[in-house]
C-alpha cells in the first residue's frame, strides 16, 4: 500500500481526462490509502470541464464520463476547506514561493494537512507547486 496523498488539481485532471497517460500517478492514486485535496480542487476541474467544452476539445459524452469520474474521485478524499488558517498560510507561502494563487492554496493546505496526517507526500503534475513543496514527486 502507497504513502497517504494530498492531491492537486493538475494530478487529479492528468489521472482523469488523460489517463493512461500518466502511469506513475494514476498507480500512486490507486494505491494510496487516503487522499487529501482542498476544496479548491473541485472548482478548478468543474472549470477544466467547462473550458474544454468552450473550446469544443471533447465530445458531451467525453465530458460526462470525465465528470462522472471525478464524482467518484471526490467520494474517495477528504476535503480540506479554504479556511482562514489556510488563506493566512497561503498568504506567506505565495511570494516567498513565487506560486501563482490557486498554487499556494494549495501548497498551504498541504502543508496544514501535513500536520495532521502523518506521512502525507503531494502528488501534483505542476513542477512550480512540487519544487515550492519541496517534494520530489
Amino acid at each position: 500500500m502507497g504513502a497517504p496523498l494530498y492531491v492537486d488539481t493538475s494530478a487529479i485532471l492528468r489521472a482523469v481526462l488523460e489517463s493512461g497517460t500518466s502511469p506513475e500517478i494514476e498507480s500512486r492514486i490507486q494505491a494510496a490509502p487516503v487522499l487529501v485535496t482542498s476544496r479548491l480542487a473541485l472548482v478548478e476541474s468543474s472549470r477544466a470541464l467547462a473550458r474544454l467544452r468552450a473550446l469544443g476539445s471533447a465530445t458531451e459524452a467525453q465530458l460526462a464520463d470525465a465528470s462522472r469520474a471525478l464524482d467518484g474521485f471526490w467520494t474517495r478524499c477528504e476535503l480540506w476547506e479554504l479556511d482562514r488558517p489556510v488563506c493566512d498560510l497561503a498568504r506567506v507561502v505565495a511570494p516567498a514561493t513565487n506560486l501563482r494563487t490557486l498554487d499556494a492554496l494549495h501548497l498551504a493546505t498541504f502543508q496544514l494537512a501535513r500536520q495532521r496526517l502523518a506521512g502525507l507526500e503531494l502528488l501534483t503534475a505542476d513542477d512550480r507547486l512540487r519544487a515550492a513543496a519541496g517534494s520530489p514527486s
